[in-house]
């Protein structure tokens, strides 16, 4: 590995770094100021640099924005005993890693290397920023259903129907069908129209299908064409259909039927070569027997039917999906794309994501701007989702966790799964009887606790006696490790950063 750079004209800061970080055998070669730096570039290149700001022989983020032309992905730390705003965001905004405020805490500021280091091993191994980017993403197999389906509808014409919540990525399949059709660009290459029917005003929506004759109403001072004829040759994406007002709904079904249409105000019949492919996330079925949709015209439309999985269907998606959002975000932003950790991957799996695809993207663009540093832990996540039960809980609720977040008790789970209901266990088993039922004293011990606790109406319950037992097993781990975290963290099977959190969180620093 190749050594960590420090910057900084204070010999104090430059030693005890050194020292730290070589207790902790990662490689350190220093420097007093930016000079001595850009001239070491020329034979040589860190792993990670950390540079004060404020020096005699120049500034550090000078030094960043020139480090950043030659070395774009190194991971640059910048800390300063001048914490003002213009400052930080500077920083910032010519590529830092992180912000380091003095004086630091030793420790922290060890921890915040090591995850640079990590960073930039890992840039090393797999750059992202240059893989291919699928048309669409999707491991899941029901998402394999609908490439296939796309697939098999890659040489016709016929119209589709795709049914799926909002935010799924409807109009992103439609946009797949045409581009693979010979309506696409490996045919004709016709034009791609697009319009969500719920979104225009029913007086507005009708001249927007079909167009309208200068003088058809007031205001009309020019003919228009509508959509139908915009897309001659192509495809019209119909998004929304559901909600189409019934008396448009009858225009709809005739253009569908003999290809002729009307401009509003118009008396010459129009003919237009199109392929419709409409979407909704309402029940169509429902909308008729409710007498709110045109039966006859929902059997025109549902030819060849797609339904798109919610997110929650296809949570093995969500790493491919939150990293490509990523990427995007920092293009858009014009920022260094942030990496998220596995850790911090595995929680987004457990959420529902009632936005689907789409709330997912805003969660990442949302964590482009405000996670802090340029590696995303669980803890960075946006509240709505650190707070809120994951979906197994939801969609189990034979084992749902009551509301204060504590699965049911042995003893609870036995007396509901009796045949009579009648059988239950009064107490936990202790002593000879938890040998007897084959578990460690132990989590007899825990049971009855967590029994007494609930029975006496304690508050919070389950955050009380996981503090406890995290705080139990990560201080005999530090006692046997003789005070080394990263052992430690080593020893309980848990991440670095995951020791170094727990610990401040459970105010077991001393």
């Amino acid at each position: 590995m190749k050594p960590i750079w420090i910057v900084d004209d204070d010999q104090s800061i430059r030693f005890v770094l050194e020292k730290a970080l070589t207790r902790e055998q990662l490689p350190v070669r220093s420097f007093s100021n930016p000079r001595e730096v850009l001239a070491a570039l020329a034979d040589d290149e860190p792993q990670v640099l950390v540079s004060d700001i404020r020096m005699p022989g120049g500034s550090g983020l000078d030094l960043l924005g020139k480090i950043k032309e030659q070395l774009p992905n190194l991971p640059v730390i910048i800390m300063t005993a001048y914490s003002d705003l213009d400052s930080a965001v500077s920083a910032f905004q010519r590529g830092a890693f992180e912000y380091l405020p003095k004086p630091f805490d030793l420790t922290k500021a060890v921890e915040l290397i090591r995850r640079a280091v990590e960073e930039s091993l890992r840039e090393e191994v797999n750059d992202e920023r240059n893989l291919p980017v699928p048309e669409i993403l999707g491991q899941a197999p029901a998402m394999q259903d609908v490439f296939r389906a796309i697939g098999r509808l890659s040489q016709s014409n016929v119209t589709v129907l795709i049914t799926g919540e909002s935010g799924s990525g409807k109009e992103l399949v439609a946009r797949a069908l045409h581009r693979h059709s010979p309506r696409g660009e490996q045919g004709t290459n016709g034009p791609f129209i697009a319009i969500n029917t719920a979104a225009i005003p029913k007086d507005l929506l009708e001249s927007e299908l079909f167009g309208h004759e200068r003088g058809a109403f007031t205001g009309a001072q020019t003919m228009r064409r509508g959509r139908f004829e915009q897309a001659d040759g192509g495809t019209l994406f119909l998004d929304e259909i559901g909600d189409m007002p019934f008396d448009l709904q009858t225009r709809l079904l005739r253009v569908l039927s003999d290809g002729q249409f009307y401009r509003v105000g118009g008396h010459q019949p129009l003919k237009a070569n199109v392929r419709v492919i409409a979407a909704t996330h309402q029940n169509l079925e429902q909308r008729v027997r409710d007498g709110v949709f045109r039966e006859d015209l929902f059997h025109r439309l549902n030819v060849i039917r797609l339904r798109l999985p919610p997110l929650r269907e296809r949570a093995e998606d969500v790493p491919a999906l939150a990293r490509f959002f990523l990427q995007k975000s920092a293009k858009e932003l014009g920022v260094e794309p942030k990496r998220i950790t596995d850790e911090a991957l595995e929680r987004l799996k457990t959420f529902s994501f009632p936005g689907n695809v789409r709330q997912l993207e805003n969660v990442c663009h949302w964590l482009t701007v405000m996670a802090p540093a340029q590696v995303i832990e669980s803890k960075d996540l946006p509240p709505e989702i650190l707070n809120a039960p994951s979906v197994m809980a939801a969609q189990d609720g034979a084992t749902a966790a009551p509301a204060g977040g504590a699965l049911p008790s042995p003893a609870a789970v036995a007396s509901e799964s009796s045949p009579s209901g009648a059988v239950a266990l009064a107490a936990a088993p202790t002593g000879e009887a938890a040998a007897a039922t084959g578990d460690p004293r132990w989590l007899s011990d825990l049971e009855v606790e967590a029994r007494r606790l609930l029975e006496s109406g304690s508050p919070e319950v389950w955050d009380l006696l996981t503090r406890q037992f995290e705080a139990r097993l990560i201080r005999t781990a530090l006692h046997i490790t003789r005070g080394r975290r990263i052992e430690a963290a080593q020893k309980l099977g848990i991440g670095r950063n995951t020791i170094t959190r727990k610990i401040q969180e459970l105010s077991l620093d001393d």
